[in-house]
């Protein structure tokens, strides 16, 4: 009898190649938008979802507090088209970053999840900033 891991057959390697491969068109990691962010090769808009009392609580250096739910045509012309943004929320247990990919995708942006949210961001080892968003 096969574990629950080889029950099911694993995918054809063409298969899984194109899975894995469209996976990096959707998101990003914690590591890649600290690297940009410490090179100074930021080619994206970082937005924390969430709401502007736990932006202030801890939020990742050089991000800007835009709640999904306030995600929409009028606030995003503030940007040029073509702007790739990379949302995220609380981390894995949140579907914030989803939310605010989602509202960016059907406003016709360029969007990205980072993978793992605040919960990813401190397993790496990196601090948050703190206070209250500016303007």
């Amino acid at each position: 009898m096969p574990s629950a891991v080889a029950a099911i057959p694993a995918a054809p390697s063409g298969e899984a190649e194109a899975h894995f491969s469209a996976e990096f068109t959707f998101e990003t990691d914690c590591w890649d938008v600290h690297s940009a962010f410490a090179s100074g090769e930021v080619d994206f808009v970082l937005l924390d979802v969430r709401s502007p009392a736990l932006y202030a609580k801890g939020h990742v250096p050089g991000a800007i507090n835009l709640p999904h739910g306030k995600i929409t045509a009028s606030k995003m012309e503030q940007w040029p088209e073509g702007t790739l943004f990379v949302t995220y929320c609380a981390g894995p247990h949140c579907n914030g970053a989803a939310r605010g990919a989602l509202r960016l995708a059907r406003l016709g942006r360029p969007v990205k999840i980072m993978a793992g949210g605040i919960t990813g961001w401190l397993d790496e080892g990196f601090s948050l900033a703190s206070g209250e968003a500016a303007g």
